[in-house]
């Protein structure tokens, strides 16, 4: 009993070390690939200014400046212009296209090029990962000279949808993992058998089934054979409604006699020599049969 103690416990701590190298891992996991998720977006902001600045090259500008990248939204940003400049829709569309396809999170995207003073759309497409669902439309004439603002939104996706997943998908492992733990911390019944020197710990004491003794307090108290087999009944089913009838079959059937008033004789003389110990009784479940009851 003390070694099937023993081992279930160092079942527990394993499995609760488990729990907490799998709950470690999985918040290491988003946290990396959160800080993957703030380089990418960074990595996107300086696409976007070399967006501005090829914007202004073809329009015959190399000396304006291409202002701060504004991120408006979680996933939209704005790109402004120190000077006016003009546009033509043709190169508009195919240097964004160009620029973003090295944008690791971009799949889908919608573009609006705003005139800043009157923040009317001047021109506008949408490119989707799938092509077939691009709009663009009739790519037209060059623009006119102003001051615009090219508004770019992003449809979430790419890290942060894969970190999500490994987030949610990792919660049925920790959940199983934790079901095991708890599971686990269910009292087991140990075969004494099993047990090398048929010693099992019984309250604050110990019970030597093989030398037909109980240890209390450092006291030895010695067992009959009967008292021994009654104990050991009792000890591998703690706290557990022992049936009446079981009793009395697997402790006389060998004898070929079954007298009622001698299994309560019998309960009798354990209950005193259990007494020493205040953490463990022999009661009675009416109707039932009897209990070991094992406190602290």
């Amino acid at each position: 009993m003390v070694d099937s103690r023993n081992l279930l416990s160092g079942n527990r701590k394993f499995l609760f070390g488990l729990l907490i190298l799998l709950f470690i891992a999985v918040t290491s996991l988003a946290f990396s690939m959160a800080g993957s998720d703030d380089f990418d977006l960074a990595r996107r902001e300086i696409l976007l200014r070399r967006i501005g600045h090829e914007l202004l090259l073809q329009s015959g500008d190399s000396t304006s400046r291409v202002l701060p990248v504004k991120k408006v939204a979680a996933n939209e940003y704005q790109i402004s212009f120190e000077n006016r400049f003009t546009f033509q829709p043709t190169l508009v569309v195919n240097t964004i296209s160009r620029v973003l396809a090295n944008d690791p999170l971009t799949s889908d995207y919608v573009v609006n090029i705003l005139n800043r003073g009157t923040n009317s759309v001047a021109y506008g497409f949408a490119v989707s990962k799938n092509r077939k669902d691009d709009i663009v439309p009739c790519k037209g004439r060059k623009q006119p000279r102003e001051y615009y603002v090219i508004d770019v939104k992003f449809k979430p996706t790419g890290v942060i949808t894969i970190k999500n997943g490994y987030v949610l998908g990792s919660l049925p492992i920790l959940a199983f993992v934790g079901f095991v733990f708890f599971r686990s911390r269910k009292p087991r019944r140990i075969s004494i058998d099993n047990q090398p020197t048929n010693m099992l710990t019984l309250g604050a004491g110990l019970f030597d089934a093989t030398n037909r003794k109980l240890i209390i307090n450092g006291k030895s108290i010695d067992l009959t054979g009967t008292e021994t087999r009654l104990l050991r009944i009792f000890a591998l089913s703690p706290n557990e409604t022992i049936d009446r009838g079981r009793l009395q079959k697997e402790i006389w059937e060998d004898e070929g006699v079954i007298v009622g008033r001698s299994l309560d004789m019998f309960i009798s003389k354990l209950r005193k020599k259990l007494e020493p110990d205040p953490n463990i009784n022999i009661v009675v479940v009416r109707g039932k049969g009897y209990k070991l009851e094992v406190s602290g």
